[in-house]
């Protein structure tokens, strides 16, 4: 039979909450990982990718036991990789690969575990580093597949363990999850029998494509399949990307009115902990939330809140998007009763102008990070390479806009001038000027009541 690689590691867009930073595993996996144990002739399967309409936890142990190979991904340190790495060391005593993030901070006191590390952008990974890495698994792989000597520290030190096996029934059951995974089952039009990878690569074109609705029930599926029930009372932590996503589409299919559904996306957050998380996504999108409640005149409280997350989110993270974000509710909260004296007024505007002048620097910083980027796009062309070109691309824009919207909070308006233009020469969508534009009319407004009281 065809050799098998079982890979462990999270899915989606997950936060390391050690830095703050937002990685797309689905990234590593795809530039990383798959490419390479294929190349081998070995298949390659997630616990996302495999169709399923029972507990995934079976498949999952299945795998660990009888995976010819596994590759172990602990970027985050997600507590679900640790715990199937620790199985996996229990049941087999060779042939595991450990593999991260290089900001992981070494988690094991044994120093022959080896991790290998690569280094993530974030929302790429640069084509040097895809290369490289490639390289340096294809190797370890090779090394692993011929090697007599245990990787795992259970084998290393109880020396002459006995590995467990599998009984004559539960090797049937292991050929129907390999059947699963070549794609030899039926049943792919249900939705229960999809596999997650593909219902969340499904709710993720539907809501690129402003499909709200369709992606709000794609990804109810995928929790569902997840097992994951949206409407307990507090849902697994581990699981906030989806259920970020599900808070994300409510609020944006807008059913059955705007308001009601902006109240039930903030419900969703509520059960991933909001008021205690340090996830720097959940609280900057409770914070946009809160911002629409007070647009919708639904009470001064709701603008107070929203700066209390954009502030969370800005002080965990420390990046642009944050930061544009707080300047304005601040410079909004100036002119509100939430502020009834002078120096309250003063103190917000002061606040709000010098995150602006910190998010101009934040903008020098990455603008410099993607020019060292551009730096290798010396060689042919690949699928790589141009998806990392659009999100290059998408990054300068946004770069752009909030640098002209600080100049122009700021009053600077020959600098806005020229960074407004440079986002206009830059390939974007149109919603993406639309949704500048918005914002700019509504700082405009704030800027034309401070000109009126001076």
């Amino acid at each position: 039979m065809q050799k098998r690689c079982f890979v462990v590691m999270g899915f989606g867009i997950k936060t390391d909450l050690a830095t703050g930073r937002k990685l797309n595993l689905d990234k590593s996996y795809h530039a990383l990982i798959k490419p390479v144990v294929e190349s081998k002739n070995i298949t390659c399967v997630r616990a996302d990718e495999i169709r399923h309409s029972g507990s995934i936890d079976l498949q999952m142990y299945q795998q660990l036991l009888s995976a010819d190979i596994v590759v172990a991904d602990l970027s985050t340190a997600n507590v679900n990789a640790f715990y199937e790495l620790g199985i996996r060391h229990a049941l087999k005593p060779r042939t595991t690969i450990i593999i991260s993030e290089e900001l992981l901070s070494y988690p094991f006191d044994l120093n022959h575990i080896v991790i290998n590390k690569y280094t993530h952008l974030g929302d790429s990974i640069d084509y040097f580093e895809v290369l490289r890495f490639q390289k340096l698994l294809a190797e370890t792989i090779d090394k692993v597949l011929t090697s007599e000597n245990p990787d795992s520290p259970v084998y290393t030190y109880l020396d002459g363990l006995i590995p467990p096996a599998l009984q004559s029934e539960a090797k049937k059951m292991v050929q129907q999850i390999d059947d699963a995974i070549t794609g030899q089952t039926t049943g792919t039009d249900n939705a229960d029998d999809q596999s997650l990878a593909i219902i969340i690569r499904q709710g993720e074109e539907a809501l690129r494509k402003k499909e709200f609705e369709t992606a709000k029930a794609l990804f109810e599926a995928a929790l569902r399949l997840s097992g994951i029930d949206s409407e307990a009372e507090q849902v697994n932590c581990n699981n906030t990307y989806l259920m970020q996503r599900l808070a994300l589409t409510t609020y944006q299919a807008r059913k059955p009115d705007y308001v009601t559904s902006l109240y039930k996306a903030l419900e969703l957050l509520g059960k991933i902990d909001l008021a205690r998380t340090n996830d720097p996504e959940t609280v900057a999108l409770a914070g946009s939330i809160e911002k629409h409640l007070f647009e919708e005149k639904q009470g001064n409280d709701h603008l107070d809140k929203a700066i209390l997350f954009y502030q969370r989110g800005y002080y965990l993270l420390h990046n642009r998007h944050n930061g544009i974000n707080l300047a304005y509710l601040l410079h909004l909260r100036s002119t509100t009763s939430l502020t009834p004296t002078r120096d309250d007024k003063t103190a917000d505007m002061v606040w709000a102008n010098r995150i602006r002048r910190e998010v101009l620097e934040l903008c020098s910083r990455d603008l410099g990070k993607i020019e060292k980027m551009k730096m290798h796009a010396t060689l042919p062309a690949t699928s790589v390479s141009d998806e990392q070109e659009n999100i290059i691309n998408e990054q300068k824009f946004w770069i752009a806009v909030n640098k002209a919207e600080a100049h122009y909070g700021l009053g600077e308006m020959p600098e806005y001038e020229r960074a407004a233009a440079t986002a206009q020469l830059i390939e974007h969508e149109d919603w993406m000027m639309e949704s500048f534009k918005r914002q700019l009319e509504r700082l405009s407004l704030l800027v034309a009541v401070k000109k009126e009281r001076v």
